[in-house]
């Protein structure tokens, strides 16, 4: 073992590698998601963090509505969100990319995402759920509802009302 001249520097060297070694697991847990590629098998792919059990309820809401998803894991998703345009106040703890065109942010319904893009609205990137709502898809916990608003993510930046869910979601 090296010796050091005090224990100032030997705290100093410990410290330095608890640093090297953060930064190094940070980097290797996070997609480098500018270049990431849609998964050839799926639908959607979903970039989320390794450490959140909401987000594979929700994948799993849309795999039982005849989606198919994989799934990124990574600690930087606000890069992520940013890169595809979704506005700070819609953001919510998963992003959904289908077939590299359209983002579903946050617990989005399969019934709404199908809606979509059976008919995507003029100007439209995709559709949000900010926050985690209470019911919503990988949220639900059974009786423990809250309507909540879907939005449409616009290509300029902003967002706009899309439709209102009342009732808990099938899965």
């Amino acid at each position: 073992m090296p010796k050091f001249s005090n224990s100032r520097t030997f705290i100093r060297k410990i410290r330095n590698l608890a640093l090297l070694l953060s930064v190094s697991f940070i980097t290797a847990c996070s997609t480098n998601q500018s270049v990431a590629e849609q998964d050839a098998n799926a639908d959607i792919v979903v970039y989320k963090s390794p450490f959140c059990l909401c987000c594979k309820d929700w994948m799993k809401h849309l795999e039982q509505n005849q989606f198919s998803v994989s799934s990124e894991n990574g600690l930087d998703t606000a890069e992520f969100k940013r890169q595809w345009g979704v506005p700070a106040t819609m953001q919510g703890c998963h992003t959904g990319v289908w077939n590299n065109k359209y983002v579903f942010e946050g617990h989005v319904p399969a019934r709404l995402i199908r809606q979509f893009l059976a008919n995507p609205p003029k100007g439209s990137i995709g559709l949000s759920v900010p926050g985690m709502p209470k019911g919503s898809p990988g949220m639900y916990r059974g009786g423990d509802f809250e309507p909540y608003i879907v939005y449409s993510i616009l290509s300029d930046g902003g967002y706009r009302f899309y439709e209102k869910v009342t009732a808990p979601e099938a899965s």
